[in-house]
């Protein structure tokens, strides 16, 4: 994605502290973004209903409903990527936010820049619209489908869900049908840092993206484990 066609994005900012609020939507508004910002999940659930974004900024400590809940909700329901932002700096935290549906994560405080270059990381993710006059191409898994042109998945006739990380491990994998691919490989197409919370990280989402595809994913035949050497998409 350009950067002309990232300044289009429109950012809900979910956040109780009205101070950061302000500040994310004016920092972010002086990068071209579009903001809307919410005070609560309550609050951000009304705007969702009326709304599309192009990403979610939530804060997991909210009173009420918290960031955790809200994300696991939403990631179930749209397919619009979730950045959390979180005050607790602990790796089993920032994993939950990730199981939870999350696709990154920004401990408090952060440098606003960061938060800027790690939107801009994610929007990337997303698939690319689809290119006109290219034939389709489709991997099967089963009962379900990838279609490599569009970057959807299906399982007969309900399109499955896909976050913007699984979208862009799924073309990751589709790329590479069954060739092996190492967890520091897919950090570093991923756009992350390195690191072997990163990798953990990795583990969490190809455990998510199992359960969309497997039909039984603690025994997976399709993203198989190979030992030593990483993940792999082996398609019918």
């Amino acid at each position: 994605m350009s950067e002309v066609e990232q300044a289009d994005a429109h950012i809900l900012v979910v956040d109780d502290d009205e101070r950061i609020r302000g500040l994310l939507q004016k920092f972010l508004a002086r990068h071209d973004y579009w903001v809307t910002t919410a005070r609560d999940a309550a609050h951000a659930r009304r705007l969702l209903d009326g709304l599309e974004f192009d990403l979610l900024v939530i804060d997991v400590m909210m009173p009420g409903e918290d960031g955790l809940s809200l994300t696991k909700d939403l990631s179930d329901q749209i397919s619009t990527p979730i950045l959390l932002l979180t005050a607790r700096g602990d790796t089993d935290d920032r994993i939950k936010g990730l199981e939870a549906g999350a696709d990154d994560y920004l401990p408090k405080p952060f440098e606003p820049k960061e938060l800027l270059l790690r939107i801009n990381a994610i929007l990337r993710r997303v698939p690319k619209p689809e290119t006109l006059n290219e034939p389709p191409k489709t991997l099967h898994m089963g009962d379900v489908r990838y279609d490599m042109t569009r970057g959807e998945m299906w399982r007969g006739t309900d399109m499955v869900r896909l976050t913007a990380t699984e979208s862009a491990l799924m073309r990751i994998f589709s790329a590479n049908p069954n060739e092996a691919i190492s967890r520091t490989q897919l950090v570093e197409d991923l756009g992350r840092d390195d690191g072997q919370a990163q990798e953990r990280a990795v583990d969490v989402q190809i455990t998510r993206l199992r359960r969309k595809i497997e039909a039984d994913p603690k025994t997976p035949r399709y993203l198989q484990t190979v030992r030593g050497a990483g993940y792999m998409l082996a398609p019918d």
